[in-house]
């Protein structure tokens, strides 16, 4: 089985440490991939970074599914499951976002739970999926500490001592179980779980154990209606007979090298065939 986890910004640090992570739940038989976009947002923290972060799992969804040995299942490393619902329409194997899976293994944990995530601005989001995910009951706080995601590329101990004390609130507040609300707290589950006393989840553990459990079963992305794959449409920009990059069977187009008319934006379509990626296989 081979697994694609894709870190939707642009951090090679971050992807590697969040490919640790998943090893170290991934069974003997269980491949995990790691790719990161090369051109795009150094960190997801806002909405125009998020914009871009789907922009870019849907390319390397299609990028792999078009490639020789397409992944059996793919997990969105970023806790906003950005691109989650256009990266469902590519393909019919399971695609699981790491703030879904954690949110529904928390709500299995404990009655209640409370989310730790980094910047206050994110917290929108947050409740936005907490709402789309039927979890309104279940969670009972979200709680920004204040670390920018980069600054969890190297997990230092005044970060886990600040994550730490606004794990214990959470508790404080009747939380039975900590979600980390960040694919860079990846790696501080047990430490975590140890000094707070209660389950500590992280998505990218989650999302990993979910979708590899989804492949085992047999279950993939649902083909009726809202997940069918995109409409192939004639885009503006490319060469006439092109179509859509991202329906089914379609690769990522090529740039349109005819000059552009005075006064016209030029074609802003990646000139390779195939998006670049760091890859950490």
């Amino acid at each position: 089985m081979r697994i694609l986890l894709i870190n939707p910004n642009t951090s090679r640090a971050m992807t590697v440490k969040i490919a640790d992570a998943a090893r170290g739940v991934a069974g003997p038989d269980v491949e995990i991939a790691a790719v990161c976009p090369e051109v795009g947002a150094a960190a997801i923290e806002s909405h125009v970074d998020e914009v871009a972060a789907a922009a870019a799992v849907v390319e390397l969804v299609a990028a792999d599914r078009d490639g020789a040995a397409p992944a059996d299942a793919y997990v969105v490393a970023c806790f906003g499951d950005p691109g989650l619902d256009a990266a469902r329409e590519l393909v019919t194997v399971p695609v699981v976002g790491i703030a879904e899976a954690a949110m529904h293994l928390a709500a299995v944990s404990g009655r209640h739970f409370g989310v730790v995530t980094t910047l206050s601005r994110t917290l929108g989001r947050a409740r936005d999926l907490v709402s789309r995910y039927g979890m309104e009951r279940a969670c009972v706080s979200l709680a920004a500490t204040g670390i920018p995601v980069l600054d969890l590329e190297d997990t230092g101990s005044a970060a886990v001592a600040t994550i730490e004390r606004f794990a214990a609130e959470a508790v404080s507040g009747g939380a039975d179980v900590v979600v980390l609300g960040c694919a860079g707290m990846a790696d501080l589950c047990a430490e975590l779980t140890s000094r707070v006393g209660v389950p500590v989840v992280d998505g990218v553990a989650a999302a990993v154990g979910l979708a590899s459990g989804m492949v085992r079963m047999g279950l993939g992305t649902s083909k009726r209606d809202e997940y069918a794959a995109p409409p192939a449409r004639g885009v503006t920009g490319f060469r006439p007979g092109r179509e859509f990059p991202f329906g089914a069977g379609n690769s990522v187009p090529q740039l349109d090298d005819r000059a552009p008319n005075p006064g016209e934006a030029p074609d802003l379509a990646p000139a390779d065939p195939a998006p670049t990626a760091g890859v950490f296989a």
